[in-house]
């Protein structure tokens, strides 16, 4: 049987499980108890709870492989209740290197004049532009004394201080790292929750943010026709539909609550179930976002989420299904590329041996539809030959810079909304002059 690919979501994290989508159903069709064998061969015994659609005991799992949202399962079955487990852990993102700021003017040494079993005179001394700074004493050793039989060299016009108390020295500070190479080679920490992915724009903290946010990943467009009720309109001609989403129980009884909207949902919070009214809760909105960052979702994708009525993370976490696949074939396309880059450039590559060496990674079906992709444009990267194997063109790391500077040229031509005509020729665009 094919392995299946499973997006961990924040509930799997909390409750240690696995919710049974429909794509699962057929790989965990018996209830009862079975076996996940990690990448390091441990067993792990879970439960298999149909009635629930869930997979429970999988805590010490995600906890021993160290796995957080977003991350992937792989699950290949083995036999009758026994299953290969596959982790794939997004990587973190580098932490930008700190900010140079200017130095900071001195600050005052503090410096013992005298001390007594019961008192000690302190003195606050500002160092000198230019002066050297002393260094701490160690212990046991007594700093010399500016001035009396031992002080030699004394500029003249200076007064000489009092001896100094020897002083124990601070413990040793670890300085941090100081750039990006630093930061990528510390180890990272295993620990049972590990941090989350760093995005690259912060969810917003109202909910009219979030719902403009959504709307920008999505393609909606967000107005707001009465206070505290937000409308979503996705212009898809006969494809498209309006909702209306009210930021609080007062908007559902305003007169445009119910007008020109298809759909229509009241933001409550998760454990929130207000009688007779279609919810949107602030925890599945916040999870639809990760979901759009992490792949393309449309109005198209979501509508059915909205015509359900009850928009909460148990419904929002099924959407990981879809972004699960999205990220499913861009990985895979990723995995070939890579296996490909070992071989050099005009040599003939086996399709066979190449699924040899995937393994579980990519089905044969994907393999098949990667291939035939790279051997189209604007790759190129593979002519077909007979007996399923294929010439590598060239080097694939040359392959992608030409593909990165086409891209590249295409993206500079695209015509804005007021920019004027183009013309297509010979697979790139361009600019019609007068």
């Amino acid at each position: 049987m094919n392995s299946v690919r499973y997006i961990i979501t924040r509930p799997c994290l909390q409750e240690g499980s696995l919710r049974l989508l429909k794509y699962l159903q057929h790989t965990f069709a018996d209830n009862g108890p079975a076996q996940f064998v990690d990448d390091r061969g441990t067993e792990h015994t879970v439960q298999v709870d149909r009635a629930q659609g869930r997979v429970w005991g999988l805590g010490r799992l995600y906890h021993d492989l160290n796995l957080g949202v977003n991350d992937v399962l792989t699950l290949t079955p083995l036999a009758p209740g026994r299953y290969q487990v596959e982790a794939t852990v997004k990587p973190h993102a580098a932490p930008p290197p700190p900010a140079r700021t200017a130095p900071k003017a001195p600050e005052p040494r503090r410096v013992v004049v005298s001390a007594t079993p019961h008192v000690r005179e302190v003195r606050l001394e500002q160092p000198r532009p230019g002066a050297r700074e002393a260094t701490p004493a160690e212990p046991g050793v007594t700093v010399r004394p500016t001035s009396g039989p031992g002080a030699e060299n004394t500029a003249p016009g200076v007064t000489a201080q009092a001896p100094l108390v020897p002083v124990q020295p601070a413990a040793p500070v670890q300085p941090l790292p100081e750039g990006p190479a630093q930061a990528m080679s510390t180890p990272r920490p295993r620990t049972g929750q590990r941090p989350e992915v760093n995005l690259s724009r912060p969810a917003p903290a109202s909910v009219e943010g979030q719902l403009a946010e959504l709307a920008r990943l999505t393609g909606y467009r967000l107005d707001f026709p009465a206070p505290a009720l937000a409308r979503l309109r996705a212009d898809l001609g006969s494809h498209g539909y309006t909702v209306h989403v009210a930021l609080s129980e007062a908007a559902t009884r305003s007169p445009a609550w119910g007008q020109g909207a298809d759909h229509a949902a009241l933001v409550t919070g998760e454990d929130e179930r207000p009688q007779g009214l279609p919810r949107l809760t602030r925890e599945a909105l916040g999870a639809l976002i990760e979901h759009a960052r992490l792949a393309p979702l449309s109005p198209i994708d979501l509508r059915g989420y909205w015509k359900a009525g009850n928009l909460d993370l148990e419904t929002a976490a099924s959407v990981s299904e879809l972004v699960g696949a999205h990220l499913a074939q861009r990985g895979a396309f990723s995995f070939v590329l890579l296996t490909l880059a070992s071989h050099p450039a005009h040599s003939v590559v086996s399709s066979a041996r190449l699924a040899e060496k995937l393994g579980s990674g990519v089905n044969t079906a994907e393999l098949s539809s990667i291939l035939d992709t790279l051997t189209r444009a604007p790759f190129l990267a593979l002519t077909p030959l007979p007996g399923g194997e294929f010439l590598l063109r060239a080097d694939v790391r040359d392959l992608l810079a030409e593909l990165a500077e086409y891209a590249e040229g295409v993206r500079r031509r695209v015509r804005t909304p007021n920019a004027a005509p183009q013309t297509v020729r010979g697979g790139e665009p361009l600019a019609v002059t007068a």
